[in-house]
């Protein structure tokens, strides 16, 4: 039988009403109600075809309703079409002053100010409360009329009807069917593609696999501060310190180290970005979760005893005095190790992994409060703070979505590789840009030679922005014809360290719903979707294919890791309103600077850094001198004595090293913050980078 007459078939079906109310039918099945499953179902439906979403998710959005509201962008000016109206929307919900319910505006480095303007379509905001997404999100299925099917679980061991190389429907645990002419993927895990019979990989392929320089094991290397050498002493790995037939203390790995570059099955850490509040009426304190056992928390302490005081370091800003909480230093939310069995694990299995990292990450919060052995002033920072009363309040304040950061990943028609997003090799037939840093949390924590303690796997390698394959959101042409797989796409674990954000998937979403929809207009094979013709619909859509900024630093940049202190580049600033690029002039940081265009437009750009020793700092704004920029920016430093708000020049008068001083401040070690705004200034508001820089 043709593939042509299955397809008409499949078309004659889904213009008759179903008869058996426990079976529906659509154009396209969307299974996963994550960012990338809501976005690719609106581009469905803005392109004429009938959608169903169905999948476990109640909560739509995935992780950008579930906690990650400090979005990971990279370089935003690659996010288009409706992942980048995802965020404009969300610019939207902050325009009301009902939506400034525990904080003013104002206090929020002026985010959310203004009203929506003619060229409102262009404002966008990248920091947000998870409640506010999951807003934006059921908005979208309301507007655009889209069924959702919440609660439903794919029968993963009979549950897919293939027939002569195609998804034909699916069936949940509940006895419910859907059947379409196309089906995409939009899980974390994957479970669609595997119980469809696709190629996929879990963990992490050797180095000579893709001929890569980051994947696989990665003993010796230390990135970030995520491992034991960034503590001021060795800690023991042993319940007695330095007795190894002690024992080893709770999640620390009794396998050999292993070496540099070899594959393995293990996964990057998982953990809940779990929302914080310090507002007093809407705090509920730190719950002591059913199980708990201090003694998983004698590593902790250890690191205590040592000197670190930097656990409460990741604590990053949203709007209404709450925080996006994530993993930082060598013991801390990232639950190590602990969830191997998961890309793969039947239901049952994966419900016991989430309650044990429920259990961990409550448990850590209730340590670090309450234990005798954490520093009183950790347990009075930990006591400050609680979950918000108005987040997640149908799951006891805390997130219906853990922090997947891997789990299978297909191997499809077109493998994206270290390669490809570090410009080793050419990438065919873009549909959609990455820029973030390559980037994988620790996989496991084992014993040196010498007993101590050690993490391992964490990477950040930078990049540039980067184009992805369509090869790599559809299967092998001989394994499916008619899915794509859009989050679990086609990658090796390093690549998908780095494509893995949630902005991509919403733009990967976007792309791969176009070409399902492409795909049933002309009856064929998802594989043989002619290219030219998806790349004209996408740009049409607004979806950002190149890049046409520059690559590497120009001749006259300058460069951050030249300058004493620490030093935070606009590229990596938070912004508000619509900066616009430029390299025209020289002496800039990096590969540019942006400027508010003269533009009477509020904007802001927030610069986060993290200070590893307290002490008056110098804060210094990088100018590219010129005589057209503002004398009157409004620069607000968050200091340890408050907020210092004054007036810059950044004309570059009285410049020393490309770099004016704003003052000397008073800081905590920790997360330092300097906003500069055009409110109230004259000429051009320009912004390169800031230094704090030690006295």
């Amino acid at each position: 039988m043709s593939l042509r007459f299955l397809l008409l078939s499949a078309a004659a079906a889904l213009s008759a009403a179903p008869s058996d109310p426990m079976s529906e039918t659509a154009d396209l099945i969307v299974y996963g109600g994550t960012s990338a499953g809501v976005i690719a179902a609106v581009q469905a439906k803005k392109m004429g075809r009938s959608v169903i979403v169905v999948g476990p998710d109640v909560h739509l959005g995935g992780l950008s309703s579930g906690g990650l509201g400090y979005t990971d962008t990279g370089n935003k000016a690659v996010i288009g079409g409706l992942a980048r109206d995802f965020y404009h929307r969300i610019w939207s919900e902050y325009q009301t002053s009902d939506a400034w319910k525990w904080q003013k505006p104002s206090e929020y480095g002026g985010k959310g100010q203004g009203t929506p303007a003619v060229d409102g379509a262009n404002r966008t905001m990248w920091i947000f409360e998870p409640s506010v997404a999951e807003r934006v999100f059921e908005g979208y299925v309301r507007e655009f009329g889209i069924p959702v099917r919440r609660d439903e679980w794919l029968d993963r061991s009979k549950g897919v009807v293939r027939k002569d190389g195609r998804i034909v429907s699916i069936a949940m645990l509940s006895g419910r069917t859907y059947s379409g002419a196309m089906f995409i993927d939009a899980t974390y895990e994957g479970d669609l593609m595997a119980a469809a019979g696709v190629s996929y990989h879990v963990g992490r392929e050797a180095n000579a696999v893709y001929g890569e320089e980051w994947n696989g094991n990665q003993v010796g290397i230390l990135h970030h501060r995520h491992h034991f050498g960034a503590v001021k002493r060795p800690i023991s790995a042993y319940k007695v310190p330095g007795d190894p037939s002690s024992g080893l203390l709770p999640r620390i790995s009794a396998e050999p180290p292993g070496v540099r570059g070899e594959g393995d099955r293990r996964v990057q850490a998982y953990c809940y970005r779990w929302c914080a509040t310090d507002h007093p009426d809407n705090r509920v304190p730190f719950p002591k979760p059913p199980g708990y056992d201090p003694a998983q928390y004698e590593l902790l302490a250890r690191v205590f005893e040592a000197g670190w005081r930097e656990t409460f370091h990741k604590f990053d800003d949203i709007p209404n005095r709450k925080t996006d909480t994530n993993n930082h230093g060598p013991f801390s939310f990232d639950n190590i190790g602990m969830n191997y069995d998961y890309p793969e694990a039947s239901y049952e299995r994966r419900r016991e992994i989430l309650a044990e990292h429920r259990t961990y990450q409550q448990g850590l919060l209730w340590f670090l409060a309450n234990d005798p052995r954490v520093p009183e002033d950790v347990r009075k920072e930990a006591n400050r703070w609680g979950l918000p009363k108005d987040e997640f309040t149908d799951n006891g304040h805390w997130p219906h979505q853990i922090y997947v950061r891997e789990a299978r990943r297909m191997v499809g028609a077109y493998v994206m590789t270290e390669n490809e997003l570090r410009k080793r090799k050419p990438t065919p037939d873009s549909v959609g840009m990455g820029s973030y840093t390559i980037d994988s949390h620790n996989v496991r924590r084992y014993v040196t030679p010498e007993g101590h303690v050690q993490n391992e796997g964490d990477i950040g390698v930078g990049i540039t922005p980067y184009a992805i394959a369509f090869g790599s959101l559809v299967p092998k042409a001989s394994e499916c014809a008619n899915l794509l797989v859009p989050v679990a796409c086609s990658a090796s674990h390093i690549a998908y360290g780095s494509i893995r954000m949630e902005p991509v998937f919403m733009i990967l979403g976007q792309s791969a719903a176009t070409a399902a929809v492409m795909a049933i207009d002309a009856r064929s094979s998802v594989q043989s979707v002619p290219y030219p013709a998806l790349r004209e619909r996408l740009l049409k859509d607004g979806q950002v294919l190149d890049f046409s900024g520059p690559e590497k630093p120009s001749k006259s940049a300058r460069s951050a890791k030249d300058v004493p202190g620490v030093t935070v580049d606009d590229e990596e600033a938070v912004l508000s309103g619509e900066w616009l690029a430029s390299s025209a002039n020289a002496g800039f940081i990096g590969f540019g600077y942006r400027h508010d265009g003269k533009g009477a437009a509020p904007m802001s750009a927030k610069f986060i850094a993290r200070l590893s020793e307290a002490g008056r700092h110098e804060v210094r704004l990088s100018v590219v001198p010129n005589a057209n920029r503002s004398k009157n920016a409004l620069v607000r430093v968050v200091h340890a004595g408050g907020v210092a708000e004054l007036r810059a020049d950044l004309t570059g008068q009285g410049a020393k090293d490309g770099f004016i001083s704003v003052g000397v401040f008073e800081f905590k070690a920790g997360q330092a913050e300097v906003t500069v705004s055009n409110e109230g200034a004259s000429g051009y508001v320009l912004i390169d980078a800031v230094n704090w820089r030690r006295e």
